[in-house]
């Protein structure tokens, strides 16, 4: 079976996307939304992160927690954000090298926004079969794409119920 390499999902929030945007724009926030994401470490505070921005993402999966050292790769107000994933370890990321990539995209949908999160594996170099075994051991017998899958659409709702509470 070949590999996936890119998943994503979208969903219309009820607000306007340079709300949607400043959401999501905020590293150290995205442990609100995912499953898996506890937020950053260090100060990345309240602002929206920059073009070329660093920083270091805290993850938990079950018991097993890790970071990630990630770049901001864009950073367009209101129309899309991105970053990649350049490193990961355990109390530090160590282990250098491509893993994955994260945008999102806001498109004005009605009164709202239309939010679409995009994974992708960067795991290019890896053979299949390695990357097979590693995934299912990873994500107790899925694939990333297939795991990836359901974090984005948790996230996303996770997302919508936020924002839209916010602007009652």
């Amino acid at each position: 079976m070949a590999r996936t390499f890119t998943v994503s999902d979208s969903i219309v929030i009820d607000v306007p996307p340079d709300a949607a945007y400043l959401a999501v724009s905020r590293p150290a926030d995205m442990g609100r939304w995912s499953p898996e994401n506890l937020g950053t470490t260090g100060d990345t505070g309240d602002a929206p992160a920059a073009l070329g921005t660093t920083f270091i993402g805290r993850n938990q999966r079950g018991r097993f927690r890790w970071v990630t050292l990630c770049t901001v790769t864009a950073a367009d107000p209101g129309r899309r954000f991105a970053f990649r994933v350049h490193a990961i370890g355990i109390g530090r990321p160590r282990l250098h090298g491509p893993i994955a990539s994260w945008e999102y995209r806001f498109e004005p949908a009605g009164e709202g926004t239309r939010v679409t999160e995009t994974w992708t594996d960067d795991r290019r170099a890896w053979p299949a079969f390695i990357a097979g075994a590693f995934d299912r051991i990873a994500t107790a017998g899925s694939t990333f794409s297939a795991f990836q899958a359901r974090n984005i659409r948790t996230t996303l709702r996770n997302l919508k119920r936020e924002l839209e509470t916010q602007g009652e």
